[in-house]
């Protein structure tokens, strides 16, 4: 009789949910290892249960993987709600946005980095599902540059180019970031520091001599 079809053996589980299994594929995949190359019975092993039990969460390993993906989404919008703890207790955005990205970046739940990962090296289904996450943070990105760019009385020229600007360089870089020691960690953010006070600079820029042309008070 064949794994797949063997009856609850002693030691499984008899119970287990969705989360149960996406936390065995994070155990699996470590740094580095993209969730194509998992197994569907390596991920029931590694949750103890019968491998006839995954189908009843998830139709495939595909879908398991995109679960993941959504679920590393959520961890990249976490970087956008401590920007905002930053702000309130008056530190500066663009520092406290970069800190708590890399935080995120070297969280043990390893969340992060199955996103920055499989926008690099995944099949294309994956990668869509990656597109899609990093628009939801883009779009919450541009709520929170306009609303403190604006209260700042220094609009920028085109924000939501200016947040998708920023998602896809912080996401540039934590790859790179992902095949670096930590030691380097310093380094990575003082660069990403500087390249995203550059765009808003630049932004800035645009749009004063854009309303000047058009003889628009700024």
């Amino acid at each position: 009789m064949s794994e797949i079809d063997a009856p609850y053996e002693a030691g499984r589980k008899q119970q287990i949910n969705r989360e149960d299994l996406l936390e065995a594929a994070l155990r699996l995949l470590g740094p580095h290892r993209s969730v194509s190359t998992l197994g569907l019975r390596e991920v029931a092993r590694e949750a103890n249960i019968a491998p006839m039990s995954f189908y009843r969460h998830f139709r495939d390993i595909d879908e398991l993987a995109v679960a993941l993906i959504e679920m590393s989404g959520e961890s990249l919008r976490k970087v956008v709600e401590q920007a905002r703890v930053s702000v309130a207790t008056g530190h500066a955005i663009v520092r406290g946005s970069v800190t708590a990205f890399m935080q995120q970046l070297r969280s043990d739940d390893g969340l992060l980095q199955v996103l920055l990962r499989e926008g690099t090296v995944g099949s294309d289904n994956f990668k869509h599902a990656v597109d899609k996450q990093l628009e939801f943070f883009e779009e919450e990105l541009r709520v929170e540059i306009v609303r403190l760019t604006e209260n700042a009385n220094e609009p920028l020229y085109e924000p939501d180019l200016v947040a998708k600007a920023i998602t896809r360089l912080i996401f540039a870089l934590g790859a790179q970031a992902l095949d670096r020691p930590r030691e380097d960690d310093a380094e990575v953010s003082r660069q990403m520091e500087s390249m995203i006070r550059m765009i808003l600079i630049g932004s800035r820029q645009i749009r004063s001599h854009t309303e000047r042309s058009a003889g628009q008070p700024r």
